[in-house]
């Protein structure tokens, strides 16, 4: 048996380092798609939003009655505002960051900064007709969050919007539901 040199090594492992690489980034890349709505009319999202349930996040731990305010600043991006109540401890909680649309999305694809230079993306990938209700994501499906104009979600719309979430590729026994102020 004959050994091979170094160079023959090479040239027969790139051929095979490269499959591997196309294999890896065009898995990386479907998991990577999420489609989100079309047009999102930000003046009618404006507003207050309550989260009905979400994946669990260690900058949400602890969080009850958690809500986020939405509203335009003059320089087009969004400001938000995001408070929930630490019932251990007797406080609330309040982040602000500012969004920032990405252009060509319709809207529905938002880059949030809570503080520089880290933007998060932050996608609507579900909205009644009406705004009555969002559902947000993010493309690695780890981050999401249903979220709704009132405290309390019909369970009929909310189960409806699990199953659309399932079958965008979130795994629906991570999400844990909010507990709201009445």
């Amino acid at each position: 048996m004959r050994i091979l040199n170094r160079s023959e090594k090479l040239a027969l492992a790139l051929p095979i380092l490269a499959a591997a690489g196309i294999m890896f980034f065009s898995q990386k890349a479907q998991a990577q798609h999420l489609e989100t709505v079309p047009y999102v009319d930000l003046e009618k999202y404006a507003g207050e939003w309550f989260e009905i349930a979400s994946f669990p996040q260690s900058f949400q731990r602890g969080c009850t009655c958690t809500k986020a305010t939405y509203s335009a600043n003059e320089d087009g991006t969004i400001n938000v505002e995001n408070t929930c109540n630490l019932p251990d401890k007797g406080t609330t909680k309040t982040a602000t960051a500012k969004a920032f649309v990405e252009e060509g999305s319709g809207n529905a694809k938002l880059k949030v900064q809570f503080f520089w230079p880290f933007k998060g993306k932050y996608w609507i990938i579900d909205l009644a007709d009406d705004y009555s209700y969002a559902v947000v994501g993010h493309p690695n499906r780890k981050y999401l969050w249903i979220l709704s104009r009132t405290p309390v979600m019909n369970e009929e719309v909310y189960q409806k919007l699990v199953a659309s979430v399932t079958e965008k590729g979130f795994d629906p026994s991570k999400l844990e539901k909010t507990i709201q102020c009445d």
